[in-house]
This record gives structure tokens, C-alpha cells and sequence, in this order.
């Protein structure tokens, strides 16, 4: 299936790859696999993830999940997995950073290419410590700062809470 709110993209995409379009609104019932939200953010959430009738959670849009917390347990409630969206569309970061260094098409490609890993890696430790994959994911990060800390003094633990004084 394909949808997407632009009718001509969607009748594009139909002719070059002979596949069936779908409204944007009925796509969350139909079963698929992989339901892969590519444009607007927020469109996993409490009501739509009763809806859903997939394996996979993994799109580019930002923000795919409207509650990170409460979607993500909801969707591992109903086994579907989720990549979170800011892992695995880490390749635009990646060339930004690349850029900002000189750029080296071989590094960045080669640093892209290892989105796949990290994926996997969160995927498992999820999986192995009976957290959602969103949790994971923030604790990989958390892993990695804190590894990257001991070369650098600059690192801040993250605290929930913080004031802001006036002296």
C-alpha cells in the first residue's frame, strides 16, 4: 500500500512500483508490516494505536510518537516494535556533523551505515532488560555521553529538574 496526502505523489509512486494507494486516514486498519509515517509527527498515539495493524513502527517523519512514555509502552503492550525516529533518521545529523568537520563522503556514509547496528543494539537491550525501545534508545545515548565524558570535562549529567539563579 501507499498513501500520502499529495494524490499526485501517491499516483507516482503507483505507476513506477504497480502498488495499491490507500486514503491516509484508512491506512492504520489495513495490515501491513511496516507502517512507515514519513511526513506528519504525532500520528502514533492514543487513539490511533488501538488502529493499528502492523509488526513495525519506523518512519522518517519527527516526533512519530505524540506521548513517547505512554506510546511506546502502548505499542510494546500490542508487540509492535518501534525505531524511534531520531535513531534511525540520524543520517541527516550525521552528514550536518560530517560537514561542520570537512567533509568525507567515505566517513559519513560509513558512520550512516552503522544505524543499522545502533538499531539493533536498542532493539535487544530492550528486549534483554524489558524496557520499550524509546528507553533504550535514551539509554544508549546516556551510555555513549558518558563514555565520550571521560575524554572531555564538559559533560552535565541530564537532571529533570533544574534552577535558573540570579546572582
Amino acid at each position: 500500500y501507499v498513501t500520502d496526502i499529495d494524490k499526485k505523489r501517491v499516483n507516482i509512486i503507483v505507476d513506477k512500483y504497480n502498488c495499491t494507494p490507500i486514503d491516509s486516514d484508512k491506512i492504520l486498519n489495513e495490515e501491513v508490516d511496516i507502517y512507515a509515517p514519513c511526513a506528519l509527527g504525532a500520528t502514533v498515539n492514543k487513539t490511533t494505536i488501538p488502529e493499528l495493524n502492523c509488526q513495525i513502527i519506523a518512519g522518517a517523519a519527527n516526533n512519530v510518537l505524540e506521548n513517547p512514555l505512554k506510546d511506546s509502552e502502548s505499542l510494546v503492550k500490542r508487540n509492535i516494535l518501534y525505531a524511534p525516529d531520531y535513531v534511525i533518521n540520524a543520517g541527516g545529523l550525521i552528514n550536518v556533523a560530517n560537514e561542520l568537520e570537512g567533509y568525507d563522503k567515505e566517513k559519513a556514509f560509513s558512520q550512516a551505515e552503522n544505524i543499522y547496528h545502533t538499531s539493533m543494539a536498542i532493539f535487544k537491550r530492550a528486549k534483554k532488560e524489558s524496557i520499550t525501545t524509546n528507553q533504550a534508545a535514551v539509554l544508549q545515548a546516556e551510555d555513549r555521553i558518558k563514555k565520550i565524558s571521560s575524554l572531555k570535562s564538559f559533560y552535565l549529567p541530564y537532571k529533570k529538574t533544574f534552577k535558573i539563579r540570579n546572582d
